[in-house]
């Protein structure tokens, strides 16, 4: 059985992964560790418990880790998920306890434990990750694989005109994580969109079900909705988090990905959290790209309604 690491910012999309990765059987959720991000430490944690409690899967232990970027000031989302990053609908009022112990020793910890065998998925900013690598260089060569949602693969970025929100928060801890020799998969925003989100009669599948579980998925995407809806008059829920774990968990909807260098821009202001992804193409001026060992493999293509048939199944069983 596959052992997982979940790390997260916990906003609405955040927890629909999370629920995918609780209720699947043939994972086991080692921990899930909270990062600062889509909205403030603490209501990630609160977010990330109350997903716990409603998901009808594992109950696995949760760890608090960083509060603030490795050395910049937090940026969060809550224009787009709400001010408690789930939909200001009332939702959370978890009844279960964070662990005592740090998010990074705990990461650590287990990987010792479980040497080759445990893999993280950051669907956040990837702070903690960057905390292990620097604190324990030799452990988290340990980690088996690292899955992570971040960049925005080959198209534009949704922080600024280049720079995805994950990386674009703590760019520095992305640069770590992506030149740690960890094998990583990276899921793009850009295989999120379009037919992978979840549209109208998708909620509305989710919402008949009368599962505690589906139906808290579409209600804390309330002001995510509302905000496609602003933004492009589009009855849709994209779900870029739950896009990446649906790779951790079916390898089989992806059409095709390649093996990539990925250089993170930290240095120039309008770049920073720009990800450059060279697929190996020929280009005119090598200097600078060619001839890097790649660092990641990239998804270029998902099958969209494989993902949304399985998500959906998986939600309403």
């Amino acid at each position: 059985m596959r052992k997982l690491i979940i790390d997260t910012d916990t906003g609405s999309d955040d927890a629909v992964a999370l629920i995918m990765a609780l209720k699947s059987a043939n994972f086991k959720v080692e921990a899930i560790t909270t990062v600062c991000g889509n909205v403030p430490l603490e209501l990630a944690t609160k977010n990330a418990l109350m997903t716990i409690e409603v998901a009808n899967g594992q109950k696995p232990p949760l760890y608090v880790g960083a509060a603030k970027p490795l050395m910049r000031d937090l940026v969060t989302a809550v224009n787009v998920h709400g001010e408690d990053g789930m939909g200001d609908c009332n939702l959370i009022h978890p009844t279960i306890l964070p662990e005592t112990k740090h998010a990074v020793d705990a990461i650590l910890d287990i990987i010792e434990n479980n040497p080759g065998e445990i893999e993280i998925v950051t669907i956040g900013p990837v702070t903690n990750i960057a905390l292990a690598i620097l604190k324990a260089p030799e452990t988290m060569k340990k980690v088996k694989h690292i899955y992570t949602m971040g960049t925005s693969g080959f198209g534009p970025g949704n922080t600024t005109p280049v720079a995805e929100f994950n990386v674009y928060v703590d760019a520095e801890a992305y640069h770590i994580m992506l030149n740690s020799g960890i094998p990583t998969t990276i899921v793009g925003f850009d295989v999120c969109l379009g037919e992978a989100a979840l549209n109208k009669d998708d909620l509305d599948v989710l919402l008949s079900s009368g599962k505690e579980e589906a139906v808290f998925s579409v209600k804390c995407n309330r002001s995510l909705l509302e905000y496609n809806l602003q933004r492009s008059n589009e009855h849709i829920v994209d779900l870029p988090d739950a896009v990446a774990m649906g790779v951790v968990l079916w390898d089989d909807i992806v059409l095709e990905d390649k093996l990539c260098y990925c250089y993170v821009c930290t240095q120039e202001a309008a770049a920073y959290g720009q990800v450059i992804i060279n697929d190996g193409s020929k280009l005119a001026i090598s200097d600078g790209f060619a001839g890097h060992t790649p660092n990641a493999r990239v998804c270029k293509s998902i099958d969209n309604q494989l993902f949304k048939k399985r998500l959906l199944e998986l939600l309403v069983s």
